[in-house]
């Protein structure tokens, strides 16, 4: 039986681990580490330092080591004040560690030019230092200079430039995938528009036929000024929705509602794909905005079963439950990855649910038990009969 302080330490260490695991994956703790390692690759050389310069001792070129070390704690603000610190640590010890993560952090956070600069420099200082005023004990000549102190700086700053040239791509992936997303919602965006247009309109429309019609039958009584006003207000309604609706290019019918969720089945079947599909009768009395919004969740969801898990069944279910419209799409995860690379641009979810948060609804997609299930809901609204009974005559 679990103690109440039993649970208080797991508790605890559960804490205490979220902890350390957020503090790791910062770039503040990772600088952290970088000067740690640093210092103790450094605290090597204390022996040979103290023994080489009489000023110094065990505990004072440790101290040294350690100022110098910290410095890479700001070596992303401030990658120079490492580079000037291991300069001066190679002038007057010859120290080459700390400037190997100083050339580093200037190419990674500087870029090539800052690079090459930084390189020249060090190897100026170097070569003043090994070359040309080197006490005789120390034995370093030129042939040390160039097979030591050269490949060093070129190395450590080839692999900070690398470094840089990577955080760029990554950087433009992420750009490229933000860009993508934002166009996937702003086309969903126009295609909502679409579909209101054309359902909305096509309502108007009829309106306004229908006011007219009643308008002439009342033609000299006193409905008459009533229904020629009613029709000329939709009609104005209609010219409103025209101009709102900016971005309709083509004039491609409305998108259908969920009498077309049979053909869209049939065509991922002829895909390889079969589809149980379920349509809970009450759902046929939604709005026809509303069976847009269904049908173009459910064209998303049997587009990427056949290309993330093709030959799987996949299970669609529309229904009414407690005032709300849940449309769930389901099928098994693919034993093995596809032979060829799905094409895709990636964007799916986000039109999906783009489209369904625009009705005030929210979808759902990821891996759930060895299955694939997408979960949109939206509020139902108005249902209507979807079999409305004829009026007697």
């Amino acid at each position: 039986m679990l103690t109440a302080a039993s649970y208080a330490r797991r508790r605890l260490a559960t804490a205490v681990r979220r902890r350390i695991r957020h503090w790791t994956a910062s770039a503040r703790a990772l600088d952290a580490v970088i000067a740690l390692s640093c210092f103790s690759l450094m605290l090597l050389d204390v022996p040979g330092l103290a023994a080489a310069d009489n000023r110094l001792t065990g505990l004072t070129a440790s101290l040294v080591l350690a100022a110098g070390a910290a410095t890479l704690v700001v070596r992303r603000r401030l990658p120079w004040l490492p580079y000037l610190v291991a300069l001066l640590l190679l002038s007057r010890l010859h120290e080459l560690t700390l400037i190997q993560f100083a050339l580093y952090s200037i190419g990674r956070y500087r870029g090539r030019a800052a690079a090459v600069l930084a390189t020249l420099g060090y190897l100026a200082v170097a070569y003043i230092c090994f070359s040309l005023f080197d006490p005789p004990d120390l034995q370093s000549s030129l042939s040390d200079f160039l097979s030591v102190v050269v490949p060093i700086g070129v190395l450590a700053s080839g692999v900070g430039v690398a470094a840089y040239r990577q955080d760029l791509v990554h950087e433009l992936a992420a750009q490229r995938a933000g860009t993508a997303a934002l166009q996937a919602v702003q086309a969903e965006r126009i295609s909502v528009a679409r579909d209101v247009h054309d359902l909305v309109g096509r309502e108007l429309t009829v309106l306004a036929v229908r006011a007219e019609v009643l308008s002439a039958r009342s033609r000299g009584t006193d409905r008459q000024k009533d229904f020629e006003e009613l029709a000329d207000t939709a009609r104005r309604a209609h010219l409103m929705l025209n101009d709102t609706i900016v971005h309709r290019a083509d004039e491609r019918t409305a998108t259908p509602g969920l009498e077309g969720l049979p053909a869209l089945a049939l065509e991922s079947e002829r895909m390889g794909s079969p589809v149980h599909l379920t349509i809970e009768t009450a759902a046929r009395g939604l709005s026809p905005l509303r069976q847009t919004a269904v049908y173009r969740v459910v064209q998303e969801c049997l587009t990427n079963a056949a290309k993330h898990a093709p030959g799987e069944l996949v299970t669609v279910t529309i229904a009414l439950t407690g005032g709300r419209l849940r449309v769930v799409a389901r099928n098994a995860l693919p034993v093995s990855e596809p032979l060829t690379e799905p094409v895709s641009s990636g964007t799916g979810t986000f039109s999906m649910r783009e489209r369904v948060s625009s009705m005030g609804g929210t979808l759902t997609a990821g891996a759930e038990s060895g299955a694939y299930q997408v979960i949109a809901l939206l509020p139902a609204g108005c249902i209507a009969d979807p079999a409305p009974r004829r009026a007697p005559r």
